[in-house]
């Protein structure tokens, strides 16, 4: 959408944030999981052409779900005696989580549901790979 004005706006005096916002009629037609209301309340499916970047790139997708709705916490158990890192994916759309799992999928990661809505990855090697794609949430 070259020809559309692009906004950037301070949102928080002082804090290292903006908001960049543009507008166009075109923008469902480009990427239709967004739409009015709820995402965990509509379906959420990425088209063919989207398929085809994540094919290519899937940890570049996973990195982005996770520093969207995921984080990297270390695990203690046994009153703190042993410890290890472990990434956890939390999201209610069902469609979204998919998304995740197939994407874990795609590079080796072995994952489990921790509930309904937590995804958790805890294996060492796969807590190793996504270490080496994720990176620090910025």
């Amino acid at each position: 959408m070259p020809a559309n004005v692009v906004r950037v706006e301070r949102k928080h005096q002082g804090a290292n944030c903006v908001q960049i916002s543009s507008c166009s009629k075109s923008w469902p037609c480009l990427f239709p999981q967004h739409g009015p209301g709820r995402k965990h309340d509509r379906k959420i499916e990425l088209t063919a052409w989207q398929w085809a970047y994540v094919w290519q790139e899937p940890g570049m997708f996973l990195r982005g779900l996770i520093h969207s709705d995921g984080c990297r916490v270390t695990n203690k158990v046994w009153g703190g005696k042993y410890e290890y890192p472990r990434y956890f994916f939390t999201n209610h759309s069902l469609d979204i989580q998919q998304l995740f799992k197939d994407a874990c999928d795609l590079i080796g990661v072995e994952y489990k549901n921790n509930n309904w809505y937590d995804i958790s990855v805890a294996r060492r090697q796969s807590v190793a790979l996504l270490d080496e794609i994720v990176g620090p949430k910025t």
